[in-house]
């Protein structure tokens, strides 16, 4: 076997999560789902974390004699450095994630004044990825940006799913949930997808802006009576009578239209497995869509490990497992720290407490775990010890949801920045 993963099992996860970035980046998956240039001209319209990366590919790729023009918004501090210091044909702008701003409300804006006047000569390239539901945010008729800041706010404290989040999201919207398809009419439209959520749900990546929503305002405003979240009178009036609704599968807006999933979670898995046996060990994908409370989902990993680990089963050691899908945090303290992966982590650690031969990684592929400046963290055998050393108690910041500053002081934080790219949760477990 090859000694790398003993000999530095941290740096082994890291190159681990490197190789699941590394199969999504748009500049490696674009080209083989681009169409030929139209009779017309060529509109990129899009929103995503991954969102300035997949222009610059779009723009590299595109040929440089047919017209192409366009706009698409990602998220603060992420359109990649190159295309940044030399913009291409495609306008990048920069919004706010989680919470939409007025900047992504702008941009909004201006994409569907983009849309006006298509013919069907033309060609709508719609370029979307995670992240795009609160950058592409145009409130509903009587909804204010606060009203949707607020909403946002609430949903992500309340341990709602992203799907239950985003039926929300594309109901109190002026764009998404189909809209943005209907506003290219008579043009057609070739969307690319980066998934980044459960199942790979078109509908529901991003808020579905150009495919058709299965979901209804019903749906809406049970997902709000079911977490508790108190909405304005204008939104509620408008889920209640209908006003709101989204166009439906069978709409002859999407007639001609196109979807193409470039990226998604269980080939970045993948290429992480494929690395592992390359080195020598045996890897195990759990499944790319795992949801559930962050610290539960952890507990229930450490069990798995702790098995492998002590009996052999259901894994002979050593070996990798791998794991995707997007965890939920529910807020039960102000002023904690953390996001999705953090909170794995310390619900791990504590579940493992020390096991020995056990190292896990976890991170978001998008670089950013919530809203902080790490990606994730990592765990190792001795975690618990070290942070007893320096006096961090594991369970208080759990209690207090401060996972981030529990492995801060250890050093254990992993930050690579923005990846411009996004397939949601990556998890991975090293038992030797």
């Amino acid at each position: 076997m090859n000694t790398a993963p003993a000999s530095d099992p941290v740096a082994f996860l890291r190159s681990l999560y490197d190789a699941a970035v590394s199969r999504a980046l748009p500049a490696d998956v674009t080209a083989p789902h681009l169409p030929a240039p139209p009779k017309g001209r060529t509109l990129v319209l899009g929103a995503g974390k991954a969102g300035g990366a997949m222009a610059a590919a779009v723009d590299a790729l595109w040929p440089a004699g047919a017209p192409l023009s366009g706009l698409v918004v990602t998220r603060y501090d992420h359109v990649p450095p190159a295309y940044r210091a030399n913009p291409g044909r495609i306008e990048v702008v920069e919004a706010a994630h989680p919470v939409p701003d007025a900047a992504g409300r702008d941009a909004a804006a201006r994409i569907v004044e983009l849309a006006k006047g298509l013919t069907a000569d033309d060609l709508v390239l719609c370029l979307i990825s995670g992240g795009g539901s609160a950058l592409l945010s145009l409130p509903a008729e009587g909804v204010t940006l606060e009203d949707k800041q607020a909403i946002n706010k609430a949903l992500l404290k309340s341990g709602a799913a992203i799907d239950e989040m985003n039926c929300v999201r594309k109901h109190l919207s002026a764009i998404k949930g189909g809209r943005l398809a209907a506003l290219c009419q008579p043009a057609r439209v070739v969307t690319l997808l980066i998934s980044d959520v459960p199942g790979d749900s078109p509908e529901v990546i991003a808020s579905g802006p150009t495919v058709p929503d299965s979901t209804t305002c019903a749906d809406a405003l049970a997902i709000l009576d079911r977490y508790g979240i108190d909405v304005p009178a204008a939104a509620r009036a408008g889920l209640e009578s209908g006003a709101f609704e989204t166009p439906k599968p069978g709409d002859a807006c999407f007639d001609g239209n196109v979807v193409h999933m470039i990226a998604t979670p269980q080939q970045s898995l993948e290429a992480a497995a494929a690395l592992a046996r390359s080195a020598g060990l045996d890897a195990h994908i759990l499944s790319d869509e795992i949801e559930g409370e962050s610290r539960e989902v952890g507990k229930v990993h450490a069990a798995l490990a702790r098995a492998v680990a002590r009996r052999g089963q259901p894994f002979a050691k050593p070996c990798v497992v791998l794991s995707g899908g997007e965890t939920t945090v529910t807020v039960k303290a102000k002023g904690g720290r953390g996001g999705r992966a953090t909170e794995f982590l310390l619900g791990c650690a504590i579940a493992l407490q020390g096991e020995p031969g056990v190292y896990v990684l976890a991170a978001d592929t998008d670089g950013i775990d919530g809203i902080e400046d790490n990606a994730g963290a990592v765990v190792t055998p001795d975690t618990l010890a070290r942070a007893v050393a320096l006096g961090v108690k594991a369970d208080d910041h759990l209690d207090r949801n401060d996972a981030y500053n529990f492995f801060k002081p250890l050093g254990d934080l992993v930050v690579p920045g923005p990846t411009f790219t996004n397939v949601n949760d990556f998890r991975a477990l090293l038992i030797l």
